[in-house]
């Protein structure tokens, strides 16, 4: 048996700024982010140019926009590559991050909160230990320290997020549990002899789908932003792989005379957070109805 948790609701006025309103707006946003996922799908194969390609004839072409030619669209960078082809590859490198860093940081924060509000007891209070510890660190700069350390690769960006992100889950699975564990439905279960898996299975792990769910989605912006700025600290995916924070940061020498190699990346990774953002805000409030009646 299922039943619905409420998810804990930010300030109604900070919620108003944000919330998807309309169809009209739902439509834009999902339209958006499915844009990013096209390209990060498909964008090494759609883009007009070798993103690894120099033509040092042609370095430094400002975008279309700005003077440039349709050649190329955004320009190009200190080497002359074609930046829009780059802007698509770089989409790749985020939309992989995501799908490694949000399910595997989903399954081991929820697996390891359940755990923590169904027994309790040393277990629970081992594992409220260390997530009151993971969350008193500053993510970005444990993220930074362990990412120097192992030196630059997807592999231990993935790792480093995991680790910081993890706790998230946690903390708010282990509160709903253990409220959960004190309702009629779920003593009811116990009586007649269910088993302690067969009730977290199947009793409280179902009316929690709707909260992992929709922290998974409000986190993929810190993910997308938590990659860039390791790519842009030197310490996130390897030199030669094309991110979008590698991008910003080999462009901020140049940023007074070639101001579209910061901007152009910039812009993306702004505009996907904050479309992700608004997309786990709307669903938020689609899941939970009592967030939706409230303005």
């Amino acid at each position: 048996m299922a039943v619905d948790v409420p998810i804990l609701a930010e300030p109604a006025r900070r919620r108003r700024r944000f919330r998807v309103r309309s169809p009209k707006t739902l439509a834009i946003t999902l339209t958006l982010l499915l844009v990013f996922v096209f390209f990060g799908i498909f964008g090494p194969t759609l883009a007009p140019e070798d993103p690894y390609a120099q033509d040092l004839i042609g370095r430094i072409q400002p975008p279309v926009f700005d003077g440039g030619s349709w050649d190329h669209p955004l320009g190009t960078d200190h080497f002359g590559r074609d930046y829009l082809s780059r802007l698509m590859h770089g989409a790749r490198i985020s939309l992989l991050a995501i799908a490694l860093i949000i399910p595997i940081a989903t399954v081991i924060g929820s697996l390891l909160g359940l755990l923590a509000g169904w027994f309790g007891g040393w277990t629970g209070r081992t594992i409220g230990a260390l997530v009151d510890y993971q969350l008193a660190l500053p993510g970005i700069l444990v993220a930074v320290f362990l990412a120097s350390i192992w030196g630059p690769s997807l592999l231990n960006v993935v790792i480093v997020l995991v680790f910081g992100l993890w706790a998230t889950w946690a903390r708010i699975v282990r509160g709903e549990t253990l409220a959960l564990r004190e309702r009629e439905f779920v003593i009811a279960a116990q009586t007649i002899g269910a088993t302690n898996l067969r009730v977290m299975v199947r009793h409280i792990l179902p009316s929690l789908i709707n909260a992992i769910v929709i922290l998974a989605t409000l986190n993929i912006a810190t993910v997308i932003i938590a990659e860039a700025a390791l790519s842009f600290l030197g310490v996130g995916v390897e030199q030669d792989t094309i991110s979008w924070g590698a991008m910003t940061a080999q462009g901020r020498d140049l940023l007074r005379t070639a101001w579209w190699l910061v901007t152009v990346p910039g812009i993306a990774i702004i505009s996907v957070s904050l479309v992700v953002n608004l997309f786990g805000d709307w669903l938020r409030d689609y899941l939970d109805p009592q967030l939706r009646n409230v303005r």
